[in-house]
């Protein structure tokens, strides 16, 4: 009990300096949807988000749900078709993903931190204009299995055109920690199905974050994906883009590690990937010197 006591004394130390260094800074948050699926899970996060919003850190979420489209799809009876990890969003899925990303999963998780006395607010990025998005254009794509490259409509799917943080940073400077889900609009009022990394990765450019947090279900980047060994603890800008260029880095790493090694050229100090299923990972990552997942710094 004695030598329990001590370690716990020992991490809270370990934890001071960086409690005192990010209060006051902004962290934003992006939970995928096999991390919310599970309540038991979700509520472990909602502890971490609820230690770090309370020792002063501004706490922004910002949150998909892929997995749970495709289970509501497949019970309603709607196809799915997803290109290169892209899903393309008919107007069925289109109406699926309004329920899904700014109805159930976006109140779990505004439920979720309720239960921690957290004043949290359900945005999606169509309240106060917060993502502006454009209809993607279709694209020709390379069919791996036949050789030939076809054009591919993704149909309401959007790119993101502007970020605009008013309404988040009014939130944010009021004590309110904003949860926000992965759809967008144009000027016309037109709703859009946006990759959710990606509006996690320009808001933290606008909001001038220190950290973005990739929550996801892997832990970090692995040189070899089926040997924990090689995963990477810590990377620079440069080590990131020397993996992709002498292909060291392979597969869905690649798209993750350019973007996040734009993402630094843009301003925000670190990027992480770390588990979203592991209990106190969040918490070790950013308040112990070893951490959790992959590190990526500017």
């Amino acid at each position: 009990m004695e030598v329990d006591n001590q370690l716990r004394l020992d991490l809270l130390r370990e934890a001071l300096p960086y409690i005192q260094r990010f209060k006051g800074q902004t962290f934003v948050v992006k939970l995928s949807g096999k991390v919310t699926e599970n309540q038991e899970n979700l509520t472990s996060l909602a502890e971490e988000l609820a230690l770090l919003h309370q020792v002063g850190i501004r706490i922004c979420v910002v949150h998909g749900g892929g997995k749970q489209l495709s289970e509501l799809a497949n019970k309603l009876g709607v196809e799915q078709t997803i290109i290169e990890g892209r899903r393309v969003t008919d107007d069925a899925t289109l109406e699926m993903a309004k329920m899904i990303f700014a109805g159930k999963i976006n109140t779990d998780i505004l439920a979720a931190l309720r239960q921690r006395s957290i004043e949290a607010v359900g945005l999606s990025g169509v309240d106060g204009n917060i993502v502006h998005a454009e209809r993607r254009p279709p694209k020709e794509i390379l069919n791996r299995e036949t050789g030939v490259r076809d054009k591919v409509d993704f149909g309401h799917v959007g790119d993101v055109v502007q970020i605009n943080i008013r309404l988040l940073t009014v939130l944010l400077d009021h004590g309110y920690l904003p949860v926000i889900s992965s759809l967008g609009a144009d000027d016309e009022g037109m709703v859009f199905n946006i990759n959710a990394d990606t509006i996690a990765a320009e808001i933290a450019v606008q909001l001038q974050a220190e950290k973005l947090i990739l929550l996801s279900d892997v832990d970090g980047i692995y040189l070899n994906a089926n040997d924990p060994a090689t995963k990477l603890s810590r990377l620079t800008a440069t080590e990131a883009g020397e993996l992709i260029s002498s292909r060291a880095a392979s597969g869905g790493m690649i798209p993750k590690l350019q973007s996040i090694t734009v993402l630094l050229q843009r301003g925000v100090h670190s990027a992480h990937i770390i588990s979203g299923t592991k209990r106190n990972a969040l918490l070790s990552e950013v308040f112990t010197d070893k951490g959790t997942g992959t590190m990526i710094v500017a």
